[in-house]
């Protein structure tokens, strides 16, 4: 008995071994068919997507040839006072003797101007004192009211008043700007040139019954008066 109980595994009969699967050839043919069905359907779904409509063709139209832009700036269109007159007392040519201004009208002779009102003056304040200054002792621009008595006579008066106080600005001083304050203008000071061009382009803008100035010539000297 122990004999047939240590008798190998090989010698046990193939009935009694578990019988191998199998697979049937028209089931393998049948699902590889199926695989490469869903991979074509899977791959046409890709491509073509849904609702896709044909594209029509249509005709090709000429394009509106392109403008040449100009690269440079006209600047006459960005004047906005190009088609404004200028006034006849506007400021040509400041000299160190005196003025030319746009209406003919030459000031020479060492004489200051005094524009009021569409009119010109000869503007002397030095002679009011007798002496050929007009800077005070601390260094400011001053003249006497009577120089001013012109727009004391003047309703309305101009809305500013431009000073022109020579070759280089100066303050104003505090009595001179006072009595400017009091006869209800507004006052702007600056060298004689800057004055004139800040006259040309203020009565231009608002008119010369708004704007006044009164300027000494470019080449004055203290004690001296305008020299060339």
């Amino acid at each position: 008995m122990s004999r047939n109980i240590l008798k190998p595994l090989g010698s046990v009969p193939r009935q009694c071994l578990l019988p191998r699967r199998t697979t049937s050839p028209n089931l393998t043919n049948l699902t590889t068919t199926a695989f490469r069905a869903s991979r074509t359907t899977t791959a046409a779904q890709t491509r073509a997507p849904f609702h896709t409509a044909p594209r029509r063709q249509s005709k090709a139209q000429p394009r509106p040839p392109k403008k040449q832009i100009s690269q440079r700036a006209d600047f006459q269109e960005l004047d906005v006072l190009g088609s404004t007159p200028v006034p006849a007392t506007a400021i040509d040519n400041v000299l160190p003797m005196g003025f030319y201004l746009s209406g003919g009208v030459r000031v020479l002779e060492g004489s200051g101007v005094l524009l009021v009102n569409g009119e010109v003056l000869k503007w002397r304040p030095w002679e009011v004192t007798g002496k050929k200054e007009v800077v005070n002792k601390k260094g400011q621009f001053e003249v006497p009211a009577e120089a001013l008595g012109v727009l004391d006579l003047l309703w309305p008066r101009p809305d500013i008043l431009v000073i022109g106080v020579g070759p280089r600005i100066l303050p104003l001083s505090p009595e001179t700007r006072k009595h400017i304050s009091a006869m209800g203008m507004r006052v702007e000071v600056l060298d004689t040139r800057n004055a004139a061009a800040q006259f040309n382009v203020l009565a231009t803008e608002r008119g010369v019954e708004n704007i006044a100035a009164a300027m000494i010539p470019m080449g004055w000297k203290e004690g001296e008066g305008a020299v060339e």
